[in-house]
């Protein structure tokens, strides 16, 4: 796969941002740049059909410094998290760490999430823990459904799982729910670190 450094997909002419592969490289705790793109990562990937560059592609361009192409592009919202890639680097790089960090980056700069539905999902699920220590699948999907204004496309699916006790109408509780809040605090705190230190 040819990535030219200077142009983007958009055929838009970028400037190489020379720190963003360092602040990558300091918020995933992963050394990416041994990557020789032999794109193992990609030929397991689950999604990488569906994505624009590809997993090595993504690390490719966060290498050049093509921060705005990085953090615009769908392909960090696609990725499943499951880790294939991460199993098949033969350099023991965790690309799905990468990711995650990217994925932070992207909110955190307040750029337009080019996969709203995805991040909308995550911050659903995320959201429900932090209140119940754990996921309470039907409010996830009522909040979700609410917050993409999409509330019929799979109503049938829904009332289903109803139907088949798939859905507890309370959410279950744990015993020390405070212990779950403490860990999204130090979470808040620590990825507040790493934005001031990267930026």
């Amino acid at each position: 796969m040819k990535i030219n450094p200077s142009r983007t997909s958009e055929n838009r002419s970028f400037q190489p941002n020379v720190n963003f592969c360092e602040a990558v490289v300091r918020r995933s705790g992963e050394n990416f740049r041994r990557c020789f793109h032999c794109q193992s990562c990609g030929s397991g990937c689950p999604v990488s059909q569906a994505m624009t560059y590809r997993p090595n592609g993504v690390i490719r361009l966060v290498q050049y410094g093509l921060k705005s192409e990085v953090l615009e592009s769908s392909d960090i919202w696609l990725c499943m998290g499951c880790n294939t890639c991460s199993t098949a680097c033969p350099m023991a790089i965790d690309i799905a760490a990468v990711m995650s960090a990217l994925r932070e980056m992207a909110i955190e700069e307040g750029v337009r999430i080019a996969e709203p539905g995805i991040f909308n999902f995550h911050q659903e699920v995320l959201n429900s823990i932090r209140r119940y220590g754990r996921t309470h699948k039907l409010e996830i999907m009522i909040r979700y459904k609410l917050r993409q204004r999409d509330f019929f496309s799979d109503m049938d699916m829904g009332l289903r799982m109803l139907a088949k006790r798939k859905l507890d109408l309370r959410p279950s509780k744990i015993i020390n729910k405070m212990q779950v809040r403490k860990l999204f605090s130090a979470k808040d705190r620590t990825a507040q670190d790493k934005n001031n230190e990267d930026f």
